[in-house]
């Protein structure tokens, strides 16, 4: 009954003109932004969120829009990887491997619907799932202290970095940077400027926002002036969009064991939808059998992954709303965006800004049926987006990059500075560092910081605190096993690709 009561109320934000509007404005960008080769989710929430500043929108609403942008732009990876080959972003891996021989077999407007249907499936069962895991998960995180905080946000380290990469030693590297960046400005305890080298600016810490439009935007407009403007092209050509009923009929249990796996893929944190793809695959394609033609253009092989990785894309935002660490890259953006809103997420929130809670669970539900209806018979518009050159597309983010940051703050230090982690960004890509740990360091090395001293002072510095209770303890032991894992998975989760070869 208490769900229903917060539903409710979460409608009843939800279904405002404003709050409405603003859901499927996100829906049609994310498409736009998910439809483009090496954009994703994560660069597309970190390239409009100065816009909600520049728009004036309140918590709520710049929640509402970055989140549609972020299920938009899951749907949208799909486009590319099912025309082009190419995944629009690193969870629509999976999708190229049965939906471009599928798109070759000329129903590549089959495979897009088909996708787009399991994607609404996913989205929407992981959302129910939120809302109904999301409470209770809240509750248990009233069990936490300093030390269950640390080890926590220890595991988020060691998870998100080590699925981040192909290298544990450039995560733990990048997750260093990123910490270190965190303790620029005053030391809260003891009132003395860290790392500031006697810089005015740098007194009140680094900006979550402008380290993060930097590190993504500004990296990207580099990437493109090397890359001297290449347009893109379409590869596979759209004929008639039919719906297949067929294969709806037929995949409709693989929907629903893909969407199971993928929610408890992004619950965890650090896995995200990379992985919630490829384990919907791999276990669908295990259960089917060497028979059912797995990698030759099956209707399977298209349903699984695209319904995993948008289960996993909800599942992340379980952790970050109820413990306030993000379950992937782009729910670490969407924390970054409610910290600099003055919203603390946590098990405190949900009564304290039930609002905006339930607002967003109630917004997501209305966003995945506009994304069902907007994908389906406007699929040939968001394709045309492929055959947009760049060089239209790049000034315009750095327009809004500039623009955005400069009315969050009015100072030109922060534009300096936004330029400077556009360089770092760059040239981290370059060699293959991982940037989302750079990204968790700086919006969690504070937090972690303070959980460790507040657990020091509670134990009179006897260290042995941080392994006093059985929760501290599962998290240690989960955080070692989240780093050490993929070393041994690596291998394992780079055979699917060979088949595209």
């Amino acid at each position: 009954m208490e769900i229903l009561n917060n539903l409710a109320l979460g409608f009843s934000v939800a279904l405002s003109p404003t709050t409405l509007m603003l859901a499927v404005i996100g829906c049609f960008l994310g498409t736009i932004i998910g439809a483009l080769p090496g954009l994703g989710p994560s660069n597309g929430v970190a390239i409009l969120i100065p816009l909600t500043f520049s728009l004036g929108l309140d918590a709520t609403s710049a929640l509402v829009l970055m989140t549609a942008v972020y299920y938009g732009a899951m749907y949208g990876g799909r486009i590319s990887s099912i025309l082009l080959n190419i995944p629009g972003d690193e969870p629509a891996l999976m999708t190229t491997l049965d939906g471009y021989p599928m798109a070759k077999k000329g129903r590549a407007g089959e495979a897009l619907v088909l996708s787009g249907v399991a994607s609404f499936v996913g989205a929407f069962l992981a959302t129910i799932g939120l809302l109904l895991l999301a409470p209770l998960l809240a509750r248990v995180a009233f069990l936490f202290g300093p030390a269950e905080y640390f080890a926590l946000y220890l595991l988020a380290f060691c998870t998100l970095g080590g699925m981040a990469s192909n290298n544990q030693a450039k995560a733990a590297i990048a997750a260093c940077i990123g910490l270190g960046i965190a303790m620029i400005g005053v030391d809260n305890n003891s009132g003395l400027p860290r790392l500031t080298f006697g810089n005015l600016h740098l007194m009140d810490g680094v900006d979550f926002l402008v380290a993060i439009v930097g590190l993504f935007a500004i990296a990207e407009v580099f990437f493109f002036i090397e890359s001297h403007g290449k347009n893109t092209s379409l590869g596979m050509k759209l004929e008639k969009v039919k719906i297949p009923w067929s294969d709806i009929v037929a995949t409709r249990w693989t929907m629903l064991r893909a969407s199971a796996v993928g929610f408890v893929a992004g619950i965890l944190p650090g896995a995200g939808a990379s992985l919630g793809s490829f384990l919907a695959y791999m276990s669908e394609k295990s259960l089917a059998g060497e028979k059912a033609g797995f990698g030759t253009g099956v209707a399977r092989g298209v349903a699984a992954p695209e319904a995993g990785n948008n289960a996993a894309a909800g599942g992340a935002l379980v952790p970050m709303l109820t413990l306030g660490v993000p379950g992937s890259g782009t729910t670490a953006v969407l924390l970054a965006l409610l910290m600099t809103l003055n919203i603390t997420p946590g098990p405190t929130l949900f009564s304290d800004r039930p609002e905006v809670v339930w607002g967003l669970i109630a917004s997501l539900l209305i966003a995945n049926v506009v994304l069902l209806l907007m994908n389906v018979p406007l699929v040939k518009i968001f394709v045309r987006v492929l055959q947009v050159p760049p060089w239209v597309l790049l000034p315009g983010v750095t327009m809004i990059s500039f623009v955005g940051i400069y009315s969050l703050s009015g100072s030109y230090f922060d534009l300096l500075l936004m330029v400077a982690f556009g360089v770092l960004g760059y040239f981290l890509r370059k060699l293959d560092v991982p940037t989302v740990p750079v990204i968790l360091g700086i919006l969690l090395g504070g937090n972690m910081e303070d959980a460790l001293r507040r657990a020091m002072v509670l134990a009179d510095g006897n260290w042995t605190y941080l392994f006093s209770s059985p929760i501290a303890i599962g998290l240690w032991i989960a955080a070692v096993a989240g780093f050490v894992a993929p070393m041994f998975l690596r291998n394992v989760l780079r055979k699917p690709q060979r088949i595209t070869d």
